[in-house]
């Protein structure tokens, strides 16, 4: 029996994905902030553990987090939105900017 393809189904871009150098710094920065959060999870099992301490390593996961984040935007306009202004598809632009941009900060 044959399947027929849904048009409701959208098909991934192949070309919008992270180059693999790109995707390998970012799998190892979140390893490392996968890391210290365990770290601050087990300094919360201390009672007497101070508040700003946690918090000053609260901070660090959450600084650790945007530059994985700033990463990953750097790429997309590089790759993905660059593309678009050099095939002259001003729609393509706004569309891949606003989508983006929905997802920083």
């Amino acid at each position: 029996m044959e399947t027929v393809p849904d048009p409701m189904v959208e098909k991934a871009d192949p070309c919008l994905h992270l180059d693999p150098a790109t995707r390998q710094e970012t799998i190892r920065r979140l390893k490392g902030a996968h890391g210290h959060l365990a770290g601050v999870l087990r300094m919360l099992e201390d009672p007497d553990v101070y508040c700003v301490d946690v918090l000053k390593q609260l901070s660090a996961v959450q600084g650790a987090l945007s530059k994985v984040s700033d990463k990953v935007m750097r790429a997309h306009i590089r790759d993905h939105v660059t593309t678009a202004a050099l095939r002259g598809d001003a729609d393509k632009i706004v569309e891949e900017l606003m989508e983006a941009l929905k997802y920083s900060r």
